[in-house]
C-alpha cells in the first residue's frame, strides 16, 4: 500500500482546510522544493512534484471529493490483505456477504490518481484504455466480496486562470522575451509585447489549468524619473541659474536613450518643453512626445569664487523680478 500518497499531509494541512488555506499550503512549499532553487536534488525535485499533484487534485473541488472518497475506502479492512479478513472474520468459503469491501490492487491509487488528473498510465506497461483495466481488475475479484467501481472522468475540463505580473517602465515599453516566475512557483519564459500598460491582460494558451489559459494581469512599476501620462511621457530636469540664464544644449534621458535638447535662454522653473515622438506607443503603434518640465535649482553651497563672481553680478545686473508687484 506505499503508493497510497495522504495529500492532506504532504501540504500539512487538515482535511477540513479551506481552499485558501491549501493555497497558502502549496504555495510556500513550491517555493521551497522548486528546481530551480534546488538545483540536482532529486529528493527536492520529487517533492516538488508530490506537492504539485497534491494541489491539483484537493484545489479541486470535484476531484477533492472523489479522493476523499477514495481514501476513505483505502484504509478499510479490505486493503489491508487476507490477514486482516481472517482476523475481522471472514472465511474464503463465505458466501454471506456481512459488509461492503473494496479490493484494490497495490497500482489502483495511482490509477485512481491517473484517471483523476487525465493522465495516461505508464507502469509495467499497462494500458489507459478503460476495458483494460477493467479486465485487470476483473481477475483478481474474490467470490464472498463485493466491489464498488468508480468512473473518472478521464480528462479534466480546461480552466482558465489569472496571475499579477508586476515589470519595470523599461521593460514594459521594450517589451521582448523574459523569463517570468509565477506565484504558484512555475517559471516560464513568454514573448512579451511592447508597450504595455498597467491593467493589460496577456493571454498564454495551455498555461492555465488543466491545458486552459493562463492571464497575465499587467502591472507596470512607477518609474523614480519617468511618468507615463497616457501616450505622453513627464519628466522633470533641473538646471542651474546660469545655465536656465543663458540656454544651450543639454542631455535628457529618454526611454530610447539619452539625446540632446536645446534649452532656450531666459527658461524658468516649471516651464515645459516638448521632445516630440519620445513618448509611449499607443496599441496602433503611435508615440507620444516626451513632457520636460525645468527645475531651476539654486545651489546651497558655493566656492569663495563662485560668491565673488556672484557679487560683482548683483552689482551688475538691472533686472528686478519684483518691480511690477501688483500691489
Amino acid at each position: 500500500m506505499q503508493n497510497f500518497r495522504n495529500y492532506y499531509e504532504i501540504l500539512g494541512v487538515a482535511r477540513d482546510a479551506s481552499v485558501d488555506e491549501i493555497k497558502q499550503a502549496y504555495r510556500r512549499l513550491a517555493r521551497k522544493y522548486h528546481p530551480d532553487l534546488n538545483p540536482g536534488d532529486k529528493a527536492a525535485e520529487e517533492k516538488f512534484k508530490d506537492i504539485g499533484e497534491a494541489y491539483e487534485v484537493l484545489s479541486d473541488a470535484s476531484k477533492r471529493s472523489q479522493y476523499d472518497q477514495f481514501s476513505r475506502f483505502w484504509k478499510q479492512r479490505g486493503f489491508a490483505g487476507k490477514a486482516a479478513r481472517s482476523a475481522a472474520g471472514w472465511s474464503s468459503n463465505s458466501r454471506t456477504v456481512t459488509r461492503e469491501e473494496i479490493d484494490f490492487d497495490v497500482e489502483d491509487f495511482n490509477s485512481f490518481v491517473d484517471q483523476l488528473l487525465g493522465r495516461r498510465p505508464s507502469r509495467n506497461g499497462t494500458s489507459s484504455s478503460t476495458g483494460a483495466n477493467t479486465a485487470s481488475r476483473s481477475s483478481q475479484f474474490r467470490p464472498g466480496t463485493t466491489r464498488t467501481a468508480y468512473t473518472v472522468n478521464p480528462r479534466p475540463t480546461p480552466r482558465n486562470a489569472e496571475a499579477r505580473l508586476s515589470v519595470p517602465l523599461e521593460t514594459a515599453y521594450l517589451g521582448g522575451r523574459e523569463r517570468i516566475r509565477l506565484e504558484d512557483g512555475r517559471s516560464l519564459e513568454v514573448n512579451l509585447p511592447a508597450g504595455m500598460v498597467s491593467g493589460q491582460r496577456i493571454r498564454l494558451r495551455g498555461q492555465g489549468i488543466a491545458g486552459g489559459d493562463l492571464y497575465l494581469k499587467i502591472d507596470v512599476i512607477p518609474h523614480p524619473f519617468f511618468k507615463v501620462e497616457g501616450i505622453d511621457i513627464l519628466c522633470q530636469v533641473p538646471l542651474t541659474p546660469s545655465e536656465a540664464v543663458l540656454g544651450g544644449a543639454i542631455e535628457i534621458p529618454t526611454l530610447d536613450g539619452p539625446v540632446k535638447m536645446t534649452v532656450p535662454a531666459g527658461v524658468s522653473s516649471g516651464q515645459r518643453l516638448r521632445l516630440a515622438q519620445k513618448g509611449y506607443p499607443d496599441e496602433t503603434g503611435r508615440r507620444g512626445d516626451q513632457i520636460v518640465e525645468i527645475q531651476v535649482v539654486i545651489p546651497k553651497h558655493i566656492s569663495p569664487q563662485e560668491r565673488e563672481l556672484y557679487e560683482k553680478l548683483r552689482q551688475l545686473e538691472d533686472f528686478n523680478p519684483r518691480a511690477n508687484l501688483p500691489v
